[in-house]
């Protein structure tokens, strides 16, 4: 027999079996690492891809080199180089052997760890809640009750913002508004969860960390889409993937003519509904596939609108909104959803006293009763009748019976959610409200605009400081920059008497800040800090930041009047007087003196205004009016009777305004102990014991 080495008996010798063997098992670490470590710095999946792609690559190349080198003493030697006596490839092999071993148990102990996270995950993670003042966990960082967070349905969607595939990308609008039009469609399917379109905006249309998106949302599914508009035609791809796995599970293409277009996002609609093993209702299945019009200008108008009421915040990006939907309702005096959201959108307007000559009660009142005129049953026609209620008439239960019959209509709708709400809460039902609120979040979990007027107009009435900040805290975390979350987290300081902590919040918002929100606070602050002709200096600038001719709205005739006394306690009194005058211009009351009552107080603004003239019996006249106006409205009610109270406290009926405090700090929306000891407007109460004692006893 010949004593020359077969082929295998060096593949042996010279350890490539050993090689392959250790190659395969540093490969298999490397990937799980990978999986587990790159979404925790937000590295893209292709990254973990490419790393699996560049393994298998590698594999023939360590082959080969095993092969052709051999480890020695002297250094890596080309294995014709080293004679047979002085090879160590076995004591090399043992080493391998050895260290692949320690790599197989290290393997198998991260493979294991997997297998249980991913049992935990399947029961449901725990979810991390703050304590509140009495220790007790609270949900205010979570969405849902109990100490585990709800596990995520597999009839869970959320819609990614479509690409805008055109080359115009003027047309930018009419992709935001066929996708919004297909999420509302699927959120009146009372079997699915839809997220809504306020929390999914702030993504990439096709992210690369889906998973980590299905995480963050709360969904099993995602809707990728793109809208390509050129001319007359339309071009439409759609595609539903598993947020988990990054599976396709369904895609289609849509190519219509523009007047053939507004049947598509109801078929999208029943397809995923289809998909996603959902059987409609016979209402379901009208309300998912309705036409909402066949003008195609109106329906143009109609998105251009819905695309700036969801995308810009603010009162001019509504006014333009509004002048859409007036455009899409001429084009087609039947269409009842452009009416509809003229009706909200015109409320919203009304309700800030935002040109209230267009935006008036009885323009509201026509939008929304065209709207049920039109569309009876619909979902969208009962928020236009709630709006109407809530912010014109007044009419709080009213607006909560419009409101919870829409969202039988609508149930996965968390624009609904929030206004019921704010009626509930304006009703006294604290604990409802709640409630209603946190369904919202579920539906919306990104939306830190919620999550501000959750801390700042709910918890913060409470008393529940800490449920507050928490709430504003996942707010700055959606959105790093909000002045108005920065704002707020003062606002909470300063109810607490924590002016230092209130102080470093203000100095992160730039200092020429004017918007509506934030300001306030800064005046606030100036206040307690006794700081007058900083808060002149403040309200001043916020007066010249508005355009000439610009009728001042509630909250800058609110700062006129503050002016003026910030005038009087530095003993300007000429300049006070011009201000509390500017004020009753301003607010233009009726013709017995007084104002209606609104949502921000302009009757106590009135009161304080006479009050500054000096005017005893009208400001106490109009003081007990508020009073009486805001009965029944457990907001506005409060201020009212603390603006009554500081009034007597001026004309010196100190029996009378301290009689009033007890209550005051009980009430939700009411004092707190520091706005006592700090607030100025409470000065002429300072030395009588009474007021003193309340102070200490105050809790």
């Amino acid at each position: 027999m010949s004593d020359k080495p077969t082929f295998f008996s060096e593949l042996k010798r010279r350890n490539v079996y050993k090689v392959a063997v250790a190659y395969a098992v540093v490969s298999w670490l490397i990937i799980q690492i990978a999986t587990q470590v790159f979404p925790f710095f937000e590295i893209p999946n292709w990254a973990v891809r490419l790393v699996v792609i560049l393994l298998i690559l590698g594999f023939p190349i360590a082959l080969v080199l095993s092969w052709a080198f051999e480890i020695t003493p002297e250094g890596i030697k080309r294995e014709s180089e080293v004679s047979p006596t002085e090879s160590i490839t076995a004591h090399t092999g043992r080493k391998l052997i050895v260290l692949t071993v320690i790599l197989a148990v290290l393997a198998a102990g991260l493979f294991a760890w997997q297998i249980s996270r991913s049992h935990r995950a399947t029961v449901g993670e725990a979810a991390s809640f703050p304590a509140n003042q009495d220790g007790k966990l609270t949900a205010s960082s979570t969405i849902g009750s109990g100490l585990e967070a709800p596990p995520v349905s597999d009839k869970s969607i959320a819609v990614l913002p479509f690409d805008n595939l055109s080359d115009d990308k003027a047309n930018a609008y009419f992709a935001e508004g066929i996708q919004d039009e297909i999420l509302t469609r699927l959120s009146k399917i009372a079997a699915l969860k839809v997220i809504s379109r306020t929390s999914t905006q702030k993504y990439k249309s096709a992210p690369d960390n889906l998973r980590e998106v299905g995480k963050q949302l709360g969904v099993a599914n995602l809707l990728e889409g793109s809208v390509q508009k050129i001319a007359n035609a339309v071009h439409i791809n759609v595609q539903l993937v598993r947020a988990a796995t990054d599976e396709h599970v369904w895609a289609e293409s849509y190519n219509r003519k523009l007047d053939d277009v507004f049947g598509v996002e109801g078929e999208v609609a029943s397809a995923i509904a289809q998909q996603l093993k959902t059987t409609l209702t016979g209402a379901e299945e009208k309300a998912v596939t309705d036409k909402p019009t066949q003008n195609t200008a109106a329906y143009d108008a109609y998105l251009r609108g819905l695309a700036i009421e969801h995308t810009l915040y603010s009162t001019d990006a509504y006014q333009e909104a509004a002048r859409d939907y007036v455009e899409a309702v001429q084009a087609d005096p039947k269409f009842a959803l452009a009416w509809a959201r003229l009706a909200v959108v015109r409320s919203f307007l009304y309700f800030n006293a935002v040109d209230v000559n267009t935006n008036s009660a009885g323009a509201v009142k026509e939008a929304a009763d065209r709207a049920m005129a039109l569309a009876p049953e619909a979902g969208e026609s009962l928020i236009a009748q709630g709006a109407y209620r809530y912010r014109i008439l007044r009419d709080f239960p009213g607006a909560i019976t419009a409101y919870k019959e829409a969202q039988t209509r609508l149930p996965n709708n968390s624009y609904l959610l929030q206004n019921l709400a704010f009626v509930q809460r304006r009703i006294g039902h604290w604990q409802e409200a709640e409630t209603t609120f946190k369904k919202a979040l579920e539906l919306d979990p990104r939306d830190f605009q919620l999550l501000d007027s959750l801390g700042i107009e709910f918890y913060a009435y409470l008393r529940r400081f800490n449920d507050a900040q928490a709430s504003l805290d996942r707010a700055l975390e959606i959105s790093p920059n909000s002045a108005v979350a920065r704002a707020g987290k003062a606002t909470i300081f300063q109810y607490q008497g924590r002016l230092k902590e209130a102080a470093r919040e203000l100095a992160l918002i730039p200092a020429d800040a004017t918007d509506d929100f934030v300001v306030p606070v800064q005046i606030g602050q100036a206040l307690c800090e006794r700081d007058f002709d900083k808060a002149i200096s403040v309200i001043d600038r916020k007066l010249n930041s508005l355009p000439a001719g610009q009728p001042l709205d509630s909250y800058t005739q609110l700062m006129l009047v503050q002016r003026g006394f910030c005038q009087l306690w530095t003993g300007r009194d000429e300049d006070a007087r011009r201000s509390f005058a500017s004020a009753v211009e301003a607010i233009n009351p009726r013709a017995d003196g007084s104002v209606a009552p609104d949502a921000n107080g302009t009757p106590d603004t009135l009161a304080w205004a006479y009050a500054g003239l000096g005017e005893k019996e009208k400001a106490l006249q109009q003081a007990k009016r508020a009073v009486k106006d805001y009965e029944g409205d457990a907001v506005n009610q409060p201020w009212a009777e603390i603006a009554l109270a500081q009034i007597q406290a001026l004309f010196g009926d100190h029996d009378a305004a301290i009689t009033a405090l007890p209550h005051l700090l009980e009430v939700p929306a009411g004092l707190t102990i520091a706005t006592l000891k700090l607030d100025p407007f409470w000065d002429s109460l300072r030395k009588d014991p009474r007021f003193q004692k309340l102070c200490q006893d105050a809790k």
